[in-house]
């Protein structure tokens, strides 16, 4: 069998290596986040509203990136859609090379479970729940037992410098020690993605830049692939390369640091 006549969205990925005569292929590495004529189509009162338009972006492994723009742009439906969060009206979403758009809704929640750390803009912490009860709880949904989800959530606490607030509740912590707490429990399982939606708005200055840099380390080391939306231009300079959504439209002209 050739390579044309495989699957084209397996046979797009492979080319050939070295002397033409050669039959060997080499599998090209694809993008952890990928999408294809992505759109959403909201309805209301017997109208249509096009959220977004035909979205194609490739997102590489181990890269962060934040995804701008002014508000209603549909940044946060985007994010939601890539998370598996949303079901795009038509369009196709690639997460580590599966297509999360045909999976079931059994699937897509384990598939998502083992491989996506979510940040939320408002930290979405348990109330009722300690700093290291917050981050436990995550790695319980993913099968660990209870010694060792308390041992790799205290881990994960010193990583963010808050190992001395393990047993603090979030209404005794600031706005960055909570930012940080939902950073480490997006880290637990050791999840390949991280997305978070807004994760400085809630944050002064000082605070929102140490929270992503902190994140940009983390992820550095770990060989993550984070994307990010944000308004907060004061952080851009962590990013390996900034998208720019407007109307719903992904703008190739106004990618601030390089072309899509």
């Amino acid at each position: 069998m050739t390579a044309s006549q495989l699957d084209p969205r397996i046979s797009s990925t492979l080319r050939p290596l070295g002397d033409r005569r050669s039959s060997r292929i080499e599998i090209d590495q694809p993008p952890a986040i990928a999408a294809r004529g992505v759109e959403m189509v909201y309805h209301s009162g017997g109208e249509a509203f096009k959220v977004l338009s035909n979205i194609n972006l490739e997102i590489p492994e181990g890269s962060i990136q934040l995804l701008m723009g002014p508000s209603g742009s549909g940044k946060t439906t985007l994010l939601s859609i890539l998370a598996g969060i949303l079901t795009p009206t038509q369009g196709d979403v690639y997460l580590l090379g599966q297509d999360i758009t045909r999976l079931s809704r059994q699937r897509l929640a384990q598939f998502r479970l083992q491989n996506i750390g979510f940040i939320f803009q408002g930290f979405n912490l348990f109330p009722a729940l300690t700093a290291v009860e917050n981050i436990e709880l995550a790695l319980k949904m993913r099968g660990v037992g209870r010694r060792q989800a308390h041992q790799d959530s205290m881990d994960l606490l010193d990583q963010v410098g808050l190992a001395n607030k393990a047993q603090s509740f979030p209404k005794n912590l600031s706005g960055g020690q909570k930012q940080r707490v939902a950073i480490a429990r997006s880290l637990a399982g050791n999840p390949p993605l991280i997305m978070a939606d807004e994760p400085t708005a809630a944050l002064d200055s000082h605070s929102g830049h140490a929270v992503i840099e902190l994140l940009r380390k983390l992820a550095k080391e770990g060989g993550r692939t984070v994307l990010m939306v944000t308004h907060d231009s004061r952080i851009m300079d962590v990013a390996d390369r900034v998208l720019y959504l407007e109307d719903g439209i992904l703008q190739r002209n106004a990618d601030l640091h390089t072309v899509v």
